[in-house]
């Protein structure tokens, strides 16, 4: 992934920004931030910022190709719809 612009990166931490809200349970907040969007493209933007990311870090930890570690999560996703998410997630 080449570096976010400014503008980019400013998404990709609100975006962040809404995830860190929901996991220490400031429903509020995460759904402040996510409001602070300009737009659906730029909400969708930054999403795709933060997750591309996000397994850019993992794949430099595991050392797995981009492939690999997208076949994994496509399974462990596929495993696990429908099921409802644990409790406080």
């Amino acid at each position: 992934m080449t570096a976010p612009t400014p503008a980019g990166a400013e998404l990709l931490q609100r975006a962040a920004g809404v995830i860190a809200a929901k996991h220490r349970g400031d429903l509020a907040g995460a759904e402040e931030l996510l409001a602070a969007f300009p737009s659906e493209q730029a909400r969708t933007l930054g999403f795709y910022l933060l997750a591309d990311l996000a397994l850019g870090l993992v794949r430099a930890s595991s050392g797995q190709s981009m492939d690999d570690l997208v076949r994994e999560l496509s399974l462990l996703v596929a495993a696990t719809a429908g099921q409802p998410p644990p409790a406080g997630h």
